[in-house]
């Protein structure tokens, strides 16, 4: 996998989740997660459907958080997943219909165990704090999301409080991926507010 800049996650998108991934298809971003927590298994199907219907046949790699039987079950590309959810390695081996499988890491030593999962990428963060957990982990600062990112043989995204503000700093520091949600989900203008961060960080 190579590197893809702007990763969105879509986390309670304020104009629905088809509009919002119509936009990041629209505007060539290569990863759009979604990410439904709390929901029931029915609904994030059906939301997981309408928007692989949306991602199929373009550029946009469509990824499911955390549940590997919900991403095969739709068609996803792959599938996101944390600490402690299945590991990389079994969720190869149980649904090799998922071509890419990223894990989130949150310090260092988790970034370099990583190295032996072969993910196809990871998150790392949080870089700035964020309410989008409801038990969030320790923020990492730019300086060593960034070695983190750059520590592992395959591509990596900082997460965490990324916005329009905070961007600049973040890739001047070296960052190549970064993952948004706030910055694009609380947007009435989806599509906007991907163009101004992919033009922010030459990704256009």
């Amino acid at each position: 996998m190579t590197d893809f800049g702007l990763y969105l996650v879509m986390t309670e998108p304020v104009v629905g989740y088809e509009r919002c991934c119509e936009a990041a298809v629209r505007a060539g971003v290569r990863m759009v997660q979604l990410r439904m927590k709390d929901r029931p298994r029915d609904e994030v199907v059906a939301v997981a459907r309408a928007c692989r219907a949306i991602t199929a046949g373009s550029t946009t790699n469509f990824i499911v958080n955390d549940d590997p039987s919900i991403a095969a079950e739709v068609g996803a590309d792959g599938v996101h997943v944390g600490q402690g959810d299945m590991p990389v390695g079994d969720v190869r081996t149980k649904y090799p219909s998922l071509k890419i499988v990223g894990l989130s890491t949150h310090n260092p030593d988790q970034a370099r165990q990583a190295i032996a999962q072969k993910p196809d990428y990871i998150g790392c963060g949080p870089v700035w704090a964020t309410p989008t957990k409801a038990v969030p982990d320790p923020t990492l600062g730019v300086e060593t999301a960034v070695a983190m990112a750059k520590s592992v043989p395959f591509p990596a995204v900082c997460i965490g409080g990324i916005d329009s503000g905070r961007l600049p700093e973040l890739i001047r520091a070296g960052a190549v991926n970064y993952a948004v949600v706030r910055a694009v989900c609380g947007a009435e203008d989806p599509y906007g507010a991907i163009r101004q961060l992919q033009e922010m960080s030459c990704g256009s």
